[in-house]
């Protein structure tokens, strides 16, 4: 961009919960506009995951907290081209990125899961990242796998 980076855009807390973070997985949740939709469904989740997470002392919210930072991938890889050849370079994510990858994983793999509603299919994502293991949770794995098996490449960090 030739006028620098541009301002970081503040978001308001939910109704609900007052935690800018749901507001946050609410935006990238949300498809043409329809927010009220979108809270409607995270927070139907939330319930769901109350009753399916019952034995625990936390609350839905904490293990849905619990759950993001347990998919939050550490390191990516980036491609580097050198010579002629493409390098996968292992490099660490920002942490804005982190918490943006995490959500945005947990959100597509809740969409392609099998269920009725999305309602459902976000809570079924929400335990299962929660328990270490889903969709979610595996693409975390697998880029970790695939940096640590590029590591010898990270000499030619951007």
């Amino acid at each position: 961009m030739r006028k620098g980076r541009p301002k970081k855009r503040i978001l308001l807390p939910d109704p609900k919960y007052r935690d800018i973070m749901v507001t946050q997985f609410v935006n990238n949740m949300m498809y043409s506009g329809k927010k009220s939709i979108a809270y409607g469904i995270f927070y139907d989740a939330l319930d769901i995951v109350a009753e399916r997470v019952k034995d625990d002392d936390k609350s839905a919210l904490d293990v849905w907290k619990q759950a993001l930072s347990n998919i939050t991938p550490q390191v990516e890889v980036k491609s580097r081209r050198v010579g002629g050849a493409t390098f996968q370079v292992p490099i660490e994510v920002r942490q804005e990125r982190k918490v943006s990858l995490a959500m945005k994983n947990m959100i597509s793999f809740s969409r392609t899961r099998s269920g009725r509603s999305m309602s459902d299919k976000l809570a079924a994502e929400i335990v299962g990242a929660y328990n270490l293991e889903g969709g979610a949770f595996k693409r975390k794995e697998d880029m970790h796998r695939m940096a640590d098996a590029n590591k010898a490449f990270a000499h030619f960090r951007i």
